[in-house]
């Protein structure tokens, strides 16, 4: 299980080995020495969360009024071909 640094706890890892999974949690302060170590490279977002972040700027998805969970599914998949599409220059934002 793929988890960031929020997570680099002792009590965390034990769950995760009580469940069997295998833990990679990067450590606190692993990310900012690599960044030290090579200065041309920036912080980067996970891709969940940086997704998340362009999901948020969704007003309709972000506070569900939607009754049919179809109306629901069919947003979400509407607000992911407009990400897709400005992902990939077609559509201007």
């Amino acid at each position: 299980m793929c988890l960031d640094k929020g997570y680099d706890y002792d009590e965390v890892r034990e769950l995760l080995r009580e469940f069997g999974f295998t833990a990679h949690v990067r450590s606190r302060g692993e990310e900012a020495q690599w960044l030290k170590r090579s200065a041309q490279h920036k912080a980067r977002r996970w891709v969940v969360e940086r997704t998340h972040s362009w999901m948020n700027r969704f007003r309709r998805i972000l506070i569900r009024r939607e009754k049919k969970p179809e109306h629901d599914m069919a947003m979400l998949h509407l607000s992911f071909a407009i990400i897709t599409l400005r992902c990939a220059e077609v559509l201007s934002g």
